[in-house]
């Protein structure tokens, strides 16, 4: 079973080493286990510029980390390495490097079994039978994963549908995805533009939570990075609260709403019936579980909103109690009592709630 994991970013050629190393344990005990860095901007020879380089990487490994650094072929040929042979890269202490461009898919695979056992990790994003044609050449499938693009500058980020097309093409194959998502006070990227680091577009405005719920929820996303540094304390602590296999929605409730209804939108895990339709997403087993308790009519205003919870009322009858999440706006007949609404920023999850999927719902603190 895939552990899906949470990880940062750090680019030790524009920050000092000091304050690398406590972000780097920062995250470690906030449960951070993955580090991406990149090898792409760095400049110099081997022996001087790299030092750092591996400094940082062997503070993250003493750390538990796992560490992939970004390479592409013109870094081969500007440290003379060959793809057969990446020890230069194992005596960073790295555990595998990313190509952010890449070969003709014979090296890839080729790469995938070298011997220092290092991960080597493909971009995601472009679409480019790139990952066809590095299977055709039957890679060792155990050292080869997957990690999207981020985009610093505004309007560059990907479409989702383009985003779920490419991260599904790998899932089917069974390697594992990464996407990075962007820490909003953070500022610091591998290159002079900044705008928000994030794979993405739709994210780069969005709480780190929001984002990062959004990755998750989609099924075909193993791991996140935060692309940017340095995340604040508040932010690490916010991503590392988000429930990586089931949908949290954040909600308010209003402040007269009941013990019981109270109890039915937070005491339990909910799941969306199998015959779903197009105006609630209709949480039932909560009529059952709440059979005998009296709810009043109240809060009974004339139009229901995108984004209400809904608790059906006694004058429903055997509806009474169902848990109700509006999907559009529509006429409330006064059998429905509105409690509360999901956070405005948590509604863009409610279309993509599947048939039977599991959620819950949480007061945002």
């Amino acid at each position: 079973m895939k552990t899906k994991q949470l990880g940062i970013s750090v680019y030790p050629q524009h920050s000092d080493l000091n304050e690398i190393n406590t972000y780097i344990s920062k995250a470690s005990e906030y449960g951070y286990t993955r580090l991406f860095t990149c090898l792409l901007c760095a400049d110099g020879e081997k022996g001087d510029t790299f030092e750092k380089f591996k400094s940082v990487v062997n503070h993250a490994k003493s750390e538990g980390m796992v560490v992939i650094a970004d390479v592409d072929p013109r870094v081969f040929r500007e440290l003379d390495l060959s793809h057969d042979d990446l020890t230069f890269f194992k005596e960073m202490g790295l555990t595998g490097i990313r190509l952010d461009e890449g070969f003709t898919g014979f090296e890839e695979a080729m790469m995938t079994f070298n011997d220092q056992e290092m991960l080597i990790e493909i971009n995601v994003s472009p679409e480019q039978r790139y990952l066809e044609n590095i299977l055709s050449y039957q890679p060792n499938r155990d050292k080869l994963v997957g990690c999207h693009n981020f985009y610093p500058k505004k309007y560059s980020g990907l479409g989702w549908d383009y985003f779920m097309e490419r991260s599904r093409s790998f899932q089917k194959e069974g390697i594992r995805v990464a996407a990075f998502v962007n820490a909003p006070s953070a500022t610091l990227g591998p290159w002079p533009v900044s705008e928000g680091l994030c794979t993405i577009e739709a994210h780069r405005d969005l709480s780190i939570r929001t984002q990062a719920k959004e990755l998750f929820n989609s099924g075909v996303v193993d791991d996140v990075l935060i692309a940017n540094a340095f995340a604040s304390d508040e932010e690490l602590a916010a991503l590392a609260t988000v429930n990586r296999s089931l949908l949290e929605l954040d909600v308010e409730l209003y402040e007269d709403t009941t013990f019981i209804e109270r109890a039915i939108v937070l005491n339990q895990m909910h799941w969306v019936r199998g015959d779903i339709n197009e105006f609630t997403i209709r949480s039932s087993n909560t009529r059952n579980l709440y059979k005998g308790n009296n709810i009043e009519p109240k809060n009974a205003n004339p139009l229901i909103i995108k984004g209400d919870i809904v608790v059906e009322n006694d004058r429903y009858n055997k509806y009474t109690g169902e848990l109700h999440i509006a999907l559009q706006d529509f006429e409330n007949t006064g059998c429905s009592n509105v409690v509360g609404r999901i956070n405005e920023d948590n509604i863009r999850f409610l279309g993509n709630l599947k048939p039977w999927q599991k959620f819950q719902l949480k007061v945002n603190k």
